[in-house]
C-alpha cells in the first residue's frame, strides 16, 4: 500500500531535498507567482515549507500543498510521488494518511501520460477503478480536501467527475456526457498546454522523444486544448497550471503558460491574465484574498517593464514582486539558456 522510500529516512537528504524545493518556490516568486498550487510533491515537503514561508522562515509565494499523490500499482507516479491502492479501502486509507501532514489538497492518479503510453494513441490509459476514485473523493470530502486529479483521456476525465473529482489536471476532449458533468459537478478544468508542447511540437533530436511518444504528447496537447475551449464555451471554469517539473518547463515560466492560453485557445490577452489572476485564485478558494488588487486584499502584485495587455511575452521581464506585502526590487532568476531558446520558438 505505502512505498518504502528509504532514502527519505536520511536526515541529510531530506534536508537536501527541502532546499532545493525552496529555492525552487522561491524562484516562483522572483519570476513573479505569489500564489503557488502545488499538486503532487514528496512526502510532506511542500506543507512544511508553506508553514516555513508562512512564519517569516523562509522567502516565497503562499503554497497550496497537495504532498504526496495517490495511485495505484503501475500507475502514473507509482511509487515515487504516489502512494499505491489496490482497493477502494486502501485509497480511502491513504487520504486519511495524506491528510496527517494537513495539506490543502489530495491528488489522484487517474490514468497514465504520455510516457506511460505502450503505442500510438494511447496516451492516458485509464489505471484507477472508478470505485477507488469514488473511494478516495468521498474520503477527502469528508476531510474538507478538495480532490485533484491528473486524467489524459476521455476516459478518465469522465471516471474523475463520475468519482466526485473537483479539478481536472491536464483534461481531454469533452463529449457531451463530460460537460454535463462538469457543470452537474460544479468542477473545473486545469489547462496545462506547457508540459504537453516540447513533446508535441519540438524537434525529436532536442528532447529525445520517440515517434510514438511525440504523436501522443500531440494528442494530449491538442485534448488539453479542446477541453478548455469546450469548457469556456459553456461557462465550465478554467485554470491555468504549468505542471513544472516535466522537461523543459521550469519553475519561471508560469508567464508562458498565460501566453499559450491566449495563443491556442483563443482568448484575449487580459482574459489571459483575469484566468492566471482572480480566476486562479478564485478557483482554490482565495478569491477574497488574492488575484485582484482591492482595498482589503493581500498586497500580491508586480510591476512588469511594458504592458501585458498589449503583449502577454511582457510578463518575462519582472521590475518588482510583493508577495503579502513584501517587497522585491529587481527581482532576478538563473535561466536555462536551452529551455529558454527552444521555448522562444514557438511565441
Amino acid at each position: 500500500m505505502v512505498a518504502d522510500f528509504q532514502f527519505f529516512r536520511n536526515a541529510l537528504l531530506r534536508a537536501v531535498t527541502f532546499q532545493v524545493c525552496a529555492g525552487y518556490a522561491k524562484t516562483e516568486l522572483l519570476s513573479g507567482v505569489t500564489t503557488l498550487r502545488s499538486v503532487g510533491g514528496i512526502q510532506a515537503v511542500d506543507s512544511c515549507l508553506r508553514d516555513k514561508i508562512l512564519s517569516g522562515k523562509a522567502v516565497g509565494p503562499r503554497i497550496l500543498a497537495g504532498n504526496m499523490a495517490v495511485s495505484v500499482p503501475g500507475g502514473h507516479m507509482a511509487g515515487s510521488l504516489a502512494y499505491e491502492a489496490t482497493s477502494p479501502e486502501e485509497a480511502a486509507a491513504l487520504v486519511r494518511k495524506i491528510a496527517q501532514d494537513k495539506p490543502d489538497l489530495i491528488k489522484l492518479m487517474i490514468t497514465g501520460g504520455v510516457l506511460d503510453a505502450k503505442c500510438k494513441g494511447e496516451p492516458g490509459e485509464l489505471k484507477m477503478s472508478p470505485a477507488l476514485v469514488k473511494a478516495a473523493c468521498d474520503q477527502a470530502h469528508a476531510l474538507g480536501l478538495p480532490v485533484a486529479a491528473h486524467v489524459e483521456s476521455p476516459q478518465g476525465v469522465r471516471v474523475a467527475l463520475e468519482g466526485g473529482v473537483d479539478t481536472i489536471e491536464h483534461g481531454a476532449r469533452p463529449d457531451e456526457e463530460i460537460l454535463r458533468l462538469f457543470a452537474e459537478r460544479k468542477a473545473c478544468h486545469i489547462a496545462t498546454i506547457s508540459p504537453a508542447l516540447p513533446y508535441a511540437l519540438f524537434d525529436r533530436s532536442v528532447t529525445g522523444a520517440s515517434e510514438t511518444e511525440q504523436y501522443n504528447g500531440k494528442l494530449v496537447m491538442d485534448g488539453i486544448i479542446d477541453c478548455a475551449k469546450a469548457c469556456l464555451a459553456r461557462g465550465i471554469p478554467v485554470g491555468l497550471g504549468t505542471d513544472t517539473g516535466c522537461p523543459y518547463i521550469t519553475h519561471y515560466d508560469m508567464w508562458r503558460e498565460v501566453y499559450y492560453f491566449h495563443k491556442f485557445c483563443g482568448v484575449s490577452n487580459a482574459f489571459a491574465l483575469h484566468t492566471a489572476t482572480l480566476g486562479n485564485a478564485r478557483l482554490v478558494g482565495l478569491g477574497a484574498e488574492t488575484g485582484s488588487i482591492e482595498p482589503g486584499k493581500c498586497a500580491d502584485l508586480i510591476v512588469t517593464r511594458a504592458n501585458p495587455l498589449e503583449d502577454l511575452k511582457a510578463l518575462r521581464h519582472i521590475d518588482l514582486v510583493m508577495g503579502r506585502g513584501n517587497l522585491i526590487r529587481a527581482p532576478k532568476v538563473k535561466k536555462i539558456e536551452k529551455a529558454e531558446r527552444e521555448l522562444d520558438k514557438f511565441l
